[in-house]
C-alpha cells in the first residue's frame, strides 16, 4: 500500500509540472464554460453547479479529516448541502463522528429550495441561516455552532467579489481546526476571460483568488494544498484548497 501511495503522489508531482496539461486543463475549462457546464450535475437530486473533479476532492478532504461541522456560505440549490450531508452519513456508518452536520449561509433560500432541501432525507444533518455571511449577527451564529465542534471544514461558495471573499476569510477561516481546510471556491474566476463575466460584479483583478492571496500575506498558518489542483487538472479552485497547518 505504500508504494502505491508513493505512485501516485509522483503522478500528482508529474502532472503538476507538465504546463502542456496545465495549458490544456485551463482551455478546456475556458471553453466549457461558456455552456455553463459546472450547471449540469445533481447530487441526489439536487443541483450542486460544482466539476465532478471538485466533489470527488471534497469526498477525499472530508474522509481524510472526518470534520463534525462543516461550514458552507453559498446554499443556491442545495446541492453541495445535500452532498457533504451524505458523505457525513456515510462516515458515521464507516466510524466517523455520529453527529457531525452542515450549516449552510446563504444572504436569501428561496422558498423552493427550502422546501427541497427540508424534504430532502439527507436535512437531518443540515441547518441554514438565512442572511449575508459577513453580517456580524451571522458571523456570531455560526461562530456559536462552531463553538464546541472538534473539527471544522470551512467552505465559500457565495458572492464572489474580492472584498466579501477577504471578508469571509476573516470572520470564518479561522474556526477551521489545524488539518482541516478551508476551501475558496471559484478562484478560477482569475484565470478566465473577462467576457465570461459580463453582468457580474466579479471577474479578473476582483474574485475569490485575489482575496485569497491577500488574506495569505498575513496568515502564514494556512498553506494552499497545490496537490489537489495538480491532481485534478480540473478544478474550480486552483489556489483555493487552504489546509490549516499551524
Amino acid at each position: 500500500m505504500d508504494e502505491f501511495q508513493n505512485e501516485i503522489a509522483r503522478n500528482i508531482e508529474s502532472l503538476g509540472k507538465d504546463k502542456d496539461v496545465q495549458g490544456l486543463s485551463r482551455i478546456w475549462s475556458r471553453e466549457t464554460n461558456r455552456n455553463k457546464y459546472t450547471y449540469n450535475f445533481a447530487w441526489l437530486g439536487r443541483p450542486i453547479i460544482q466539476y465532478p473533479q471538485d466533489i470527488i476532492a471534497m469526498q477525499e478532504i472530508i474522509w481524510q479529516v472526518q470534520p463534525d461541522l462543516i461550514i458552507e456560505t453559498g446554499i443556491a440549490h442545495g446541492g453541495s448541502l445535500i452532498f457533504y450531508a451524505s458523505i457525513l452519513e456515510l462516515n458515521a456508518a464507516c466510524g466517523g463522528p455520529k453527529d457531525a452536520g452542515v450549516l449552510g449561509i446563504d444572504i436569501e433560500i428561496r422558498s423552493h429550495n427550502r422546501k427541497a432541501i427540508e424534504e430532502h432525507p439527507m436535512f437531518r444533518r443540515i441547518s441554514m441561516i438565512e442572511g449575508s455571511s459577513i453580517a456580524p449577527n451571522v458571523v456570531a451564529q455560526v461562530k456559536e455552532k462552531a463553538r464546541s465542534r472538534e473539527r471544522v471544514l470551512v467552505c465559500f461558495d457565495s458572492n464572489h467579489t474580492h472584498q466579501h471573499v477577504l471578508s469571509e476569510l476573516e470572520a470564518y477561516a479561522p474556526l477551521t481546526t489545524v488539518g482541516s481546510y478551508c476551501v475558496v471556491f471559484d478562484t478560477l474566476i482569475e484565470d478566465m476571460p473577462a467576457d465570461l463575466f459580463s453582468g457580474r460584479p466579479w471577474g479578473p483583478g476582483n474574485n475569490p483568488k485575489t482575496a485569497v492571496r491577500e488574506y495569505l500575506k498575513t496568515h502564514p498558518e494556512f498553506e494552499i494544498d497545490r496537490s489537489i489542483e495538480h491532481k485534478l487538472l480540473i478544478t474550480v479552485a486552483p489556489d483555493g484548497y487552504l489546509k490549516r497547518v499551524s
